[in-house]
């Protein structure tokens, strides 16, 4: 089939763009794909450190871990 000149809509002649729009809502469905996606931008030095996205889960389920251990304390600048 031969493309017509100076045509640059790819949409067919059958869907009527006016009718497709008119019950759309913007964002609908943004809050729902933000539950199911939680990214956290690290910044230049720590990305660094990290290999991969693996590298750092797998560096936070330690330190969850760790921070579960209830005789676990971590030493301070002020030993008082």
């Amino acid at each position: 089939m031969k493309k017509e000149v100076g045509m640059d809509d790819e949409l067919r002649p059958e869907y009527d763009l006016s009718q497709l729009l008119e019950g759309g809502v913007r964002g609908k469905y943004a809050d729902r794909y933000r539950e199911g996606t939680n990214l956290v931008l690290l910044a230049p030095d720590v990305a660094e450190v990290f290999p991969d996205e693996e590298a750092v889960n797998e560096a936070l389920r330690l330190v969850a871990q760790l921070a579960k251990i209830p005789s676990l304390t971590f030493a301070t600048a002020d030993p008082t």
